[in-house]
Formats: C-alpha cells, sequence, structure tokens
C-alpha cells in the first residue's frame, strides 16, 4: 500500500520523526510505520527491542501524548507501527507546532499557526472581543445600508427602533457589550487602524504576469469595500461591451456583475484577516482575486463547484452577512460565479489553492487556446479558430488550406465544430463560410 495521507513508511527511525507524530496528533490522526520502504514493503530493523523502548518514552517526553507502538513481523521482517490519535489540544514539538495537510507535514508559523491556536481553543478569529474598540469607532451610514439591505431580504425581524449596541448585540457582533472583531471589519469606521490588511490591492497586468500598468488600493469596512471595487474595476480597469436591442443601446461589462460580486464577497468574508491582502489582478484575458486562507476542513475542490455545507472561517461575519442578504447560508457563493459566467457565454472559471491562500480565476475568451484544448480540439481545429479570430471567417476551402486535409475531412472537422457551438455555419453551396458562434 503506497503512503497516503495518515500513512507514512521509514524505512529507519530518526527523531525527526517525532515531527510527523505532532503533525498527525494536530490533524486527523495517522499511523507511522518504521522498518518499512516506501512503497509499504517491510524491509526490517536492526534493533527493534530497544525502538519498543525509547519510542514511546520519545513521544510522551517530547509531545506530551501518548501513541500506540506495536511490534509487528511480515515475510521474517520485523517493522513498528505508531499509531497517533488526534487531539482536540493544540501539540507541540519543542514549542513548534505540526500539522499533517495531504500527504505534506507542514510547521505552522504565523498567521495560519494563529488561526490553528484559535481553532483549537474553540474561538474563531472573526469571534474575539477588540478591546481596543468602542462604539464611536462604527460607522453609523454603513450600519444604515446594511438595514436598507437587510429590509430587502426579509431575514432581520424585529429590529425597529433597536439601537446601534441593541443591534449588533442581536447580529452577536458584540459580547459584554464590547466589540468583536466581525464588528470592526463589517462596520467599522477604519478597520485599517486595528487591523493592517483589510484593504484591496487592484491591478492591471499584461499577460507575462510581472509587468503592471496601474493599480489602485481601496480600504474601509466590508460594506464600503465592495461598493468600492465594483466601481473601481467598472470605471479604471474594465471595458464595457455594447449591444443594442432594438432601438436601445445596452452596456454590459466584459465579466458579468454577479460573478465579480460574489467572487469579492468570498474573498472579503472567508478571508484570514491575519494574513496578506485580498488581491485582484486583471489581465487582457482574464481576471483573478486572490485572499489569504486555504479551504477549511471539509471542503476540497472537486465539492466547490457542487452543492456542499458552508463552513466559513469567520462564522460570526458571515452570519451577519447573510442575516442582511449579502450571501446565502449554504455554501453557493462558488456556484453562482459558475453559473453566471456560463450564462454570459464566457468559460468555465477555475479555483485553486495558490499561495497560501485561495484564488478564482475568470476568464472572458472562450476561443483562447487553452480554452479550446479543454474542449477537446484538436490541433487542426484550434488552427482554424484563431485564424476566424484574425481574419473574422473561414470558408471549407482556407480550412484544406491551412490545416492540409482533404475537402471530405475539412467538412467533418468543421462540422464538428458547429456542433460544439464554437462555429456557425453562414451560407449555402459554394459561398457558404464559417463565423465564431457567440452564443
Amino acid at each position: 500500500m503506497p503512503e497516503q495521507q495518515n500513512i507514512e513508511y521509514k524505512s529507519s527511525w530518526h527523531d525527526d520523526y517525532l515531527k510527523w507524530i505532532c503533525g498527525f496528533a494536530n490533524a486527523q490522526g495517522g499511523r507511522i510505520y518504521i522498518g518499512k520502504d516506501d512503497d509499504g514493503t517491510a524491509v526490517g530493523l536492526d534493533d527493534s527491542k530497544n525502538m519498543m523502548d525509547s519510542i514511546p518514552n520519545k513521544i510522551k517526553n517530547n509531545l506530551g501524548i501518548t501513541a500506540e507502538v506495536n511490534l509487528l513481523q511480515e515475510a521474517d521482517k520485523q517493522f513498528i507501527e505508531i499509531i497517533v490519535q488526534p487531539y482536540s489540544v493544540p501539540i507541540s514539538l519543542r514549542g513548534r507546532y505540526y500539522y499533517r495537510s495531504g500527504s505534506v507535514k507542514q510547521e505552522l508559523t504565523g498567521a495560519a499557526l494563529n488561526e490553528f491556536l484559535l481553532k483549537r481553543a474553540g474561538h474563531t478569529w472573526d469571534d474575539v472581543v477588540e478591546e481596543d474598540a468602542s462604539f464611536e469607532d462604527i460607522d453609523e451610514a454603513t450600519i444604515k445600508k446594511y438595514l436598507r439591505k437587510a429590509g430587502e431580504a426579509g431575514r432581520l425581524p424585529d429590529i425597529d427602533g433597536l439601537s446601534i449596541p441593541e443591534l449588533l448585540e442581536k447580529l452577536r457582533l458584540t459580547k459584554n457589550g464590547k466589540l468583536k472583531r466581525a464588528a470592526i471589519v463589517l462596520f467599522g469606521k477604519d478597520p485599517g487602524r486595528f487591523y493592517p490588511n483589510t484593504f484591496v490591492k487592484i491591478g492591471k497586468f499584461e499577460d507575462d504576469d510581472f509587468t503592471i500598468r496601474f493599480q489602485e488600493l481601496e480600504d474601509g469596512n466590508i460594506i464600503q469595500v465592495l461598493d468600492r471595487v465594483l466601481r473601481t474595476l467598472d470605471y479604471k480597469f474594465l471595458i464595457r461591451n455594447i449591444s443594442f436591442e432594438g432601438m436601445n443601446r445596452v452596456e454590459t461589462l466584459e465579466y458579468p456583475v454577479p460573478a465579480l460580486r460574489e467572487m469579492l464577497l468570498n474573498a472579503l468574508i472567508h478571508r484570514n484577516y491575519m494574513g496578506a491582502p485580498t488581491q485582484i489582478r486583471v489581465y487582457n484575458s482574464k481576471l483573478t482575486a486572490w485572499n489569504h486562507g486555504t479551504l477549511p476542513e471539509g471542503i476540497t475542490l472537486d465539492k466547490l463547484t457542487k452543492s456542499h455545507s458552508s463552513y466559513p472561517r469567520n462564522p460570526i461575519l458571515a452570519g451577519a452577512c447573510f442575516l442582511g442578504g449579502y450571501i446565502d447560508s449554504w455554501g453557493s457563493g462558488i456556484m453562482k460565479i459558475v453559473n453566471s459566467c456560463k450564462a454570459a457565454g464566457l468559460p468555465t472559471p477555475v479555483m485553486e489553492e495558490d499561495g497560501g491562500g485561495f484564488i478564482v480565476k475568470l476568464f472572458k475568451d472562450r476561443f483562447a487556446e487553452e480554452e479550446l484544448q479543454k474542449a477537446g480540439l484538436n490541433e487542426r481545429q484550434i488552427k482554424a479558430v484563431l485564424h476566424v479570430k484574425e481574419k473574422g471567417k473561414i470558408t471549407n476551402r482556407e480550412y484544406q488550406t491551412i490545416t492540409s486535409v482533404a475537402r471530405r475531412w475539412a467538412t467533418v472537422e468543421l462540422t464538428d465544430l458547429v456542433k460544439k457551438n464554437i462555429f456557425q455555419n453562414i451560407g449555402y453551396g459554394a459561398g457558404s463560410y464559417y463565423e465564431l458562434n457567440a452564443h
């Protein structure tokens, strides 16, 4: 059996493997086999008796925990099995904390360590009281805007006549009359005074991913930043496509506003506020939004575009945003991004864990070469599509010329492009040609 998330094979014992045991204890538990190679085949041990005495003591003395240590045998080869149970309290090795994520042992430091320790203590970052804050730090205009939105959503009854302290208590944003961190980032006059990385960076980049043409920075509370970032993207970063419906001129952004809004809300609400600021990059052919904080336990990338339960990193903050009508509570934000892009005829967005955070990528050109490859087009068909993008159309004869195939095979591949909604056939007979299908 190969190594897995909860299984490690080691041919011999080294004290450094206490880090793996620490990582298992802080995660979902696991097993380490001493005396097996990477394929799980027993290779034997030279001094198994002494190791059976020393390993349990080293685990207890260095980690303060116990583990089940067994001496086993396979094909006349002895090996040791160490079974580590998960612990609800944080386990450290010489003051350092390790965590098993996938098949990798990670040392937790900085923001990741703070989040881990809070979680083990039964807290989340947003639920902690901000001792230095007072109700004077709450922006009344933002409260009024929130209440108008909440009234439209109908999720926050019995709020007429409530004072700001009473409203925040109802939203679980205070404790014993003191503001929680969630109240500051959602309604604060200046959240950056308390938490320096609450702003959003927006940059216009060349496709080389390094050359930046210009950039903007938007700060404020979540409700303010949501409006400011969307407005800045509209005015300074994105192109408006113009079309006509009858006599009416219609202008639409190159990316659907619902997708941009959900992408930004996900970043602002579910980010790790102890980490780096949210970053939006705009390119000629795509837009990305990155926020600090990997996916929570229980959610994997393949679950994101399916129906799944919600596991918010900041549940107090997410709960207030739900009651205010800003988000739904059932983990549907990602599906809204996907579906709005699909309705706009854009490629399927890509979601990835990246650099200790999570990134969403929107693409505006479904005829880009990488999108055509994902659609299953062969090299000749891709060449023909790129030709039409440049020239505007292609005939059967031109297809034959640029791909070096016979007329019959050109007809087969052009017909396939029509079936895949890449091309549309214009006209009949000798004068017919093919254009890109924009729908």
